[in-house]
């Protein structure tokens, strides 16, 4: 029988793993706990790898060499102890209030997946881009952006893209692998873009705030994705015979009958409503409202402006001082050590209700209370008789300004120049699919960033949103389907969707709270034994510099991004990892950045690219998988890229976060 190329891989791998255990036990004069704790670590590799269940198995290896280490302290009370720990660990995970977001999160996630609100939304951004190089695949991209940021789950993200878009760019005569590419690429953004449940994970691992991981991986997703956005234009105006651009029939957008009637007097649309205004033939009240829609661009751009300016301008606060005296500072100032000492004298004692007078020391020193009673009268007279302050002025509006300003207004112009009645349907369709998901996010994102809320209240609140957003999509389908009830038909869908979402979120967030239980047991024995030692004494030799010791962390994790899962590295080596940061003084926010987008890449690196699975699973059965793993190789390197620029310039991710949460 022949082997898969996978198959080999992954033995090929393992009998390295064990050669290299077996090399270092058979060198090492005398087998240690430390020695059995490595062993424990390339066995757990090995074990997860062969197909057994990664939580269980976790647990089963960390009781048994936990048991080890306890026996060769104590041998009987081995077995309690590794039962109390076992329980401890458990009980640890249970109380971990970050992880109650988790569940919230990935069923906001599935049901903004079955509201059906996507295909629309990447609809109206494939027609809005249609003038673009590539249209279809930066729509594919920016779709994944825009839904990575309603949900982390990557599968889900691969899956439906590879449904929707895929058909959608080979019929346009798209190269496979490009639009392969795209998809896998776009499908792993989920990941990094916040809400991630990674960095919920990580954040719980490495005892980082979730809050500062999500505002940190808010601009390096946003570069990612910006990054792939200009590989697909660049290849598609370099090579158009790889992505051809949209036939004019597939650019073409049906007119309601009254942008028909007004489409006659002229092609701009906001020329021609203001006209229709005038018109009595036709509807004031539908006239009124299409002109407002067509003007939210322009409104958007003069309010932005408006609070710009008004935040530049902002008088610039100060305090007045004059008349203050510090706490304490003018009896400091005053009083010389021997005068304070009579201060220091013990308190008249009362006996029977009257007081005895001050002993003779403390009479002598009778310069304290008035210097205190002197030091005391300004500071209250200037507070009685200070003056109004007067009223600040607004400072000049900074050169900045009017070249955002200028910017704006030109923005203006081409708006009202460019609105013809094709490209104000296509707004309206991008706004009715992509409004109401943005509130969602700007809701949920918005308050986590600002602090209005903490991971776990914002997560609440998406999925209850999820499930009005959800309720509002279905509803609207079913009107326009005109099949009985809508109320009833929308009800009908909406406790599928619930049940059905309710059923995955429960089996995902069982899947990592049993992956916890297990790392928090497997670590504690690792410790026990003394592996941890041993990784951070041999680290420590090499005499390694911060730049090689990040350059060979990112190393191991994106070979271990290959044959595992992001939870299994999350929650298995980032404990390892963690202590060492301190002994390189690396920040441990940073280092989870760096993490998140390195697991990018291993979703996309052959030959055990998940994403790649997940795309063939619903691709047609021309699409082959050696085409799709060509289609990633060109959008790993640019995740490479985007490392290796977040490496060199820390800004990118720790910027927003030191800014709000100084």
């Amino acid at each position: 029988m022949k082997i898969r190329k996978e198959l080999w891989f992954g033995l090929s791998l393992m009998a390295i793993i064990l050669v290299a255990i077996s090399v270092v036990l058979l060198r090492a004069p005398a087998i240690t706990n430390g020695h059995l704790g490595l062993l424990m670590l390339a066995l757990i590799v090995v074990a997860i790898m062969l197909g057994f269940p990664t939580a269980f198995t976790l647990m089963g290896m960390g009781m048994f060499f936990g048991w080890l280490a306890y026996r060769s302290v104590n041998p009987d009370l081995a077995v309690q102890q590794i039962l109390d720990l076992m329980v401890q660990r458990a009980y640890s995970v249970m109380s971990n209030d970050v992880l109650i977001a988790i569940p919230l999160f990935v069923f906001m996630g599935y049901l903004v997946e079955r509201a059906n609100l996507i295909e629309s939304l990447f609809k109206s951004l494939h027609l809005s881009l249609a003038r673009v190089p590539g249209a279809l695949a930066v729509a594919t991209i920016v779709t994944c952006a825009i839904f990575a940021t309603a949900t982390g789950i990557v599968g889900a993200v691969v899956t439906l893209m590879g449904l929707l878009a895929l058909p959608a760019m080979l019929r346009a005569g798209y190269d496979i692998k490009i639009a392969a590419g795209a998809i896998t690429a776009g499908g792993c953004l989920g990941i990094l873009i916040p809400p991630s449940v990674l960095l919920i994970v990580y954040g719980a691992t490495a005892g980082v705030s979730v809050v500062k991981l999500y505002a940190g991986a808010f601009f390096p997703g946003i570069m990612l994705a910006g990054l792939y956005v200009v590989y697909v234009i660049v290849v598609a105006k370099w090579k158009p015979h790889l992505a051809p651009p949209l036939a004019a029939s597939e650019r073409a957008v049906a007119l309601p009958p009254l942008s028909q009637a007004l489409s006659e007097r002229g092609n701009n649309a906001l020329a021609g409503l203001f006209g229709g205004l005038r018109m009595p033939s036709l509807p004031k009240g539908k006239v009124a409202g299409q002109l407002f829609v067509s003007m939210l661009p322009a409104l958007s751009i003069a309010v932005l402006l408006v609070l710009m300016f008004n935040a530049a301008t902002s008088p610039v606060a100060t305090v007045d001082t004059t008349g203050l005296v510090q706490s304490g500072g003018a009896i400091s100032a005053e009083e010389s050590p021997a005068e304070m000492g009579g201060s220091l004298s013990e308190p008249p004692k009362e006996e029977g209700g009257l007081t005895e007078p001050p002993s003779s020391e403390a009479a002598s020193a009778p310069a304290a209370a008035p210097t205190a009673a002197v030091a005391s009268t300004p500071v209250a007279k200037t507070s009685e008789t200070m003056p109004a302050a007067p009223k600040a002025e607004r400072v000049p509006a900074p050169t900045w300004y009017w070249v955002v300003f200028g910017v704006g207004m030109t923005g203006l112009a081409l708006i009202s120049w460019l609105m013809n009645w094709q490209r104000l349907e296509i707004f309206k369709m991008l706004l009715a699919s992509f409004f109401p998901l943005a509130v969602l996010i700007i809701a949920v994102l918005g308050s986590i960033v600002f602090g209005l809320a903490t991971p776990t209240e914002a997560a609440a609140v998406g999925a209850f949103g999820g499930v009005l957003l959800t309720a509002a999509y279905r509803y609207n389908a079913a009107r326009k389907a005109k099949v009985g009830s809508a109320v009833g038909k929308t009800l009908s869908d909406l406790g599928g969707i619930v049940k059905e979402s309710s059923f995955l979120t429960a089996k995902t967030s069982a899947m990592v709270c049993w992956l916890f239980v297990g790392s928090s047991i497997f670590s504690a024995s690792f410790a026990l034994l003394g592996g941890q030692d041993i990784i951070e004494t041999w680290v420590l030799s090499l005499g390694l510099t911060t730049l090689q010791f990040m350059l060979l962390s990112q190393f191991i994790i994106f070979i271990l991004g290959w044959p595992l899962e992001w939870t299994e590295i999350i929650v298995i080596f980032m404990p390892i990892f963690i202590p060492l940061l301190a002994k390189f003084n690396v920040d441990p926010l940073f280092f989870g950045l760096l993490v998140a987008l390195n697991l990018q890449t291993a979703f996309l690196s052959p030959p055990v690219a998940m994403a790649a699975f997940y795309l063939k699973g619903v691709a047609p059965k021309h699409v082959t998988l050696n085409q799709i793993f060509a289609g990633m190789l060109p959008f790993m390197g640019i995740q490479v890229l985007a490392l290796a620029l977040l490496y060199a310039f820390p800004g990118i991710g720790l910027w927003l976060p030191t800014l709000l949460y100084k």
